[in-house]
């Protein structure tokens, strides 16, 4: 989706309203719409945003993401299997965070998901539950080896 045009048809808009004034009020018209210009984008990402966190509460399963490919968004559907296990097989996967992630490390662990051949969800969220485990309580010590050598 291009938001070039949106954004284009807004100064129009204001242009024919400036219209109605003098030449100093389309000349103010026409600077506001320029200094407006990257707000306005923004807005509409942030629209767009918030439609698709609505349109995601209605899906079943999935759920729409806004996509910024350059300064172009996209709206993305993303199925979800029906069931992904959790800690147990009977936990439901209703919770959700969105997490920003600097590219390269987006893509390592799409590659590790890929490895494994599981969705980067279901690695993910497999990776946290090993990661956050609770541990022994004498874990302190485990890289020291005891016992009794022979001479």
């Amino acid at each position: 989706m291009e938001l070039d045009g949106y954004i284009q048809a807004l100064r129009e808009d204001l242009a024919r309203v400036a219209a109605v004034g003098d030449e100093s009020t389309a000349r103010a018209a026409d600077l506001l719409a320029v200094a407006l210009e990257s707000s306005l984008g923004r807005r509409l990402q942030e629209a767009l945003a918030e439609a698709a966190l609505e349109l995601s509460a209605q899906l079943e399963r999935g759920r729409v993401e806004v996509r910024v490919a350059g300064s172009d968004p996209e709206l993305v559907y993303i199925e979800e299997p029906a069931d992904e296990p959790g800690e147990n097989a009977d936990e439901l996967l209703n919770a959700r965070i969105t997490l920003r992630l600097p590219g390269s490390l987006k893509s390592r662990l799409e590659a590790a998901a890929a490895a494994d051949g599981l969705s980067v969800n279901t690695w993910l969220v497999q990776t946290l539950n090993r990661v956050l485990a609770p541990r022994p309580s004498g874990a302190t010590n485990r890289h020291r080896l005891t016992g009794y050598g022979r001479t």
